[in-house]
């Protein structure tokens, strides 16, 4: 039977018919539906969502350990948070055989770099396999649990955003349901003290060598021999762009076992063609193997080392051509992304931009969009978790500089906060930190699409589970009692007091936002804390004096022309408008 899948439906599938049994993530695009079709299959696999990358890599080591095939998803900037399990599960190796798949982003569409994760593979020495589309992202699943057994190594599976969200045919196969390994009791194999490290690692050299072995013969990596003239290496989806331009004239070794590098199938192919070329994105990942091994090639020379590329990109590099595209009539409109209307974040980041010398640390999730004009109330994103940590740094050395007038506010969500803001605050708090922590407690991971986490009270599966607190975790790690505030982020004078309070404070101080994302399925937790019967804003306009206050509030569901208005088929009735309408010119109705 065939279907038509996206590439991240297609490895839940591979992760179910490949016998898994454990799946585990932390929701980032462009993994984030791959267990959320996984669920799909929870009578024979058990998944959850893991507070952190890191976590969800070394629940499914343990469950391998165990003796079953387990699997952990996450993007590419997850595998960093991972990277500690991950280079130390490459020396001990495997019971079941254990993938963890990491979803690059190239041209950064929903990330805050554009790392290429190919390398992580040579660093940890894991085995890594390329899928190029659907049907190959189903089968590479399947066939990285079972070489994960055979060579005792875990491996990663390198998808990247068009592969995870394109579509294509996929044939369905039947579960292959694995017995369950008997565990026994192995100290020198999973141990990892220095002593048992150095055989772990002596004996990774001889695995490297197999796994090397199996790379020059494997099917995946089989030559298309067309003509002598071009030869073109590729994986990945950088595949499909190489046959839309160089046709049937050139031939092809299309790569889907990229680590360990089969440098003799290398040599063979490029002994048989004239000009080499290497269509790769990001990195000269494959390039640079080539190079190193004295096989002329062309690569980066001429093909772009930053930005995802595509059949355009490709044959204007290599052939100075130009798509004949279709021509549009009028200079298209460039909308920037915002603040969803009725967003509880844009009361809250309103008021904040009002405030005056406030140095704002911020974090990854959609409130991210806070810097965005025109609240621009965020001044630095680095990492998940980052947000308190660099802002009790700033807020310390302000302090030691003698500047302890401009203030430090750090700002997280809910789920970042779980992810890694606790570490951050218990640093604020253990080192007599200045800085004020807002928690953007929406009820939801809200920038990935409505993922439960430890604060929603529901697991992946949807079964109940204790909600976390997170007023009482922040008094556990030492927040003061009188220092912790909650408050309704649409109530913009509280929420303009509260901030003042806080950060007149020399000491750590919290304040917590709580509304429920308005796009989100209000659970009976959300119905029963919080007033969300339907409301809609609108303006008088014999009152309304063309001020233009309310457009500075960031709303999509307000437009502004000759006249201002509100969508009524967009607005929620936040009233973070009405509040800042200084002619009371907006109403509920």
């Amino acid at each position: 039977m065939k279907t038509i899948m996206t590439g991240n439906e297609a490895v839940a599938r591979g992760a179910y018919e490949g016998g898994t049994v454990f799946a585990s993530a932390y929701p980032g695009t462009p993994s984030t539906e791959i267990l959320e079709n996984i669920v799909a299959y929870k009578e024979d696999i058990y998944c959850e969502w893991a507070p952190n990358e890191k976590v969800a890599l070394e629940a499914a080591i343990g469950a391998s350990v165990a003796g079953v095939r387990s699997m952990a998803a996450m993007k590419h900037v997850g595998v960093n948070v991972a990277a500690d399990p991950l280079f130390t599960f490459a020396y001990t190796g495997v019971t079941g055989g254990c993938v963890l798949v990491s979803a690059d982003d190239p041209g950064m569409h929903s990330s805050q770099n554009e790392q290429d994760n190919r390398n992580y593979a040579a660093a940890a020495r894991v085995l890594m396999l390329e899928p190029s589309d659907s049907q190959e992202a189903k089968d590479f699943m399947k066939l990285g649990l079972e070489l994960s057994e055979q060579f005792d190594t875990p491996v990663l599976l390198r998808m990247t955003t068009r592969v995870c969200h394109s579509k294509g045919l996929v044939e369905l196969g039947d579960r292959v349901n694995m017995p369950v390994i008997p565990y026994e009791k192995k100290i020198k194999k999973f141990v990892a003290t220095p002593a048992n490290g150095k055989v772990m690692r002596k004996n990774m050299v001889q695995r490297l060598k197999d796994m090397e072995d199996y790379a020059n013969t494997t099917p995946i990596n089989q030559p298309e021999y067309n003509g002598t003239e071009i030869g073109v290496i590729t994986s990945g989806v950088s595949y499909q762009y190489a046959r839309e331009v160089f046709g049937e004239e050139a031939s092809y070794l299309k790569l889907g076992m990229t680590f360990p590098v089969p440098m003799d199938l290398l040599r063979e192919f490029a002994g048989k063609v004239k000009t080499v070329y290497v269509i790769e994105e990001m990195d000269p990942y494959l390039e640079n193997h080539l190079k190193m091994a004295g096989i002329a090639c062309i690569g980066k020379e001429v093909i772009p080392e930053y930005d995802e590329l595509n059949p355009d990109i490709v044959r204007q590099a290599v052939f100075g051509k130009e798509a004949q595209g279709i021509q549009a009539g009028k200079e298209a409109v460039v909308r920037p992304p915002t603040l969803c209307a009725g967003c509880p974040h844009r009361g809250f980041f309103y008021a904040l931009s009002k405030k005056k010398k406030v140095m704002i640390t911020g974090d990854i999730g959609c409130y991210t969009l806070g810097s965005a004009p025109p609240l621009s109330a965020i001044d630095t994103c680095f990492c998940m978790g980052g947000s308190i940590s660099s802002g009790h740094g700033a807020a310390q050395a302000l302090k030691k500089a003698g500047n302890e007038d401009l203030r430090v506010v750090s700002v997280i969500g809910d789920s970042t906060f779980f992810h890694s803001g606790i570490n951050s605050l218990m640093d604020a708090v253990y080192n007599k930190g200045c800085n004020t922590t807002v928690i953007l407690d929406n009820r939801i991971t809200g920038m990935t699409g409505h993922q439960e986490n430890p604060g929603t009270g529901y697991t992946l599966m949807g079964e109940s589970a204790v909600e976390v607190d997170i007023p009482k975790l922040c008094q556990a790690i030492g927040v003061k009692d009188e220092n912790l505030y909650i408050v309704n982020p649409n109530k913009l004078n509280e929420v303009s007091k509260v901030l003042d309070e806080a950060m007149a404070k020399d000491e750590p101080t919290v304040v917590i936002t709580r509304w429920p994302c308005i796009l989100k399925k209000f659970s009976p937790q959300d119905k029963e804390e919080f007033d969300l019967s339907p409301k809609k804003c609108a303006i008088d306009q014999e009152k309304c004096r063309k001020c233009r206050m309310c457009v500075g509030v960031g709303c999509p569901a307000i437009h502004s022309g000759e006249r201002v208005e509100i969508d009524p088929a967009t607005c929620t009735g936040c009233t973070v408008c009405k509040q800042v309408c200084p002619f009371q010119a907006i109403e509920e109705v």
